[in-house]
């Protein structure tokens, strides 16, 4: 076996143990319920993203996953998804005791208005 033949087989198993790495993080992903994502698996396995797409094996394994997963809420999300919900209902309710406040002052605004006009009848009359 020559040099060539060599390094093309270690090129060979070096790829395939790269494939291997990728296959194994995606189902290890699906195990455990973690959304599928190219910057994930980067993360995880140290591989370049141009390898998940342009690797056929790698690429129909995530396709597969992908769909597996569809409709799938992602945790990160959802929880953001509940403290926005809790933020808008505290604001509602601030409305809410907002426009309660401003319509008792409008009434006792006109209440003290009537009293004044009251008052200045009763200074008209003493002159």
């Amino acid at each position: 076996m020559n040099k060539y033949d060599t390094m093309i087989a270690c090129n060979k198993k070096t790829s395939e143990e790269k494939i291997n790495r990728a296959v194994t993080e995606i189902r290890q992903m699906l195990a455990e319920e973690e959304k599928v994502t190219v910057p994930k698996l980067v993360k995880r396995t140290g591989l370049s993203r141009g390898f998940f797409y342009k690797n056929e094996t790698v690429r129909k394994e995530m396709d597969r996953a992908l769909e597996r997963q569809m409709g799938m809420i992602d945790p990160k999300r959802y929880i953001g998804d509940i403290v926005l919900k809790n933020r808008i209902d505290l604001l509602e309710k601030q409305i809410r005791e907002l426009k309660r406040e401003k319509e008792q002052m409008e009434k006792e605004n006109i209440r003290l208005r009537k009293a004044l006009n009251k008052k200045d009848l009763n200074v008209l009359k003493t002159l």
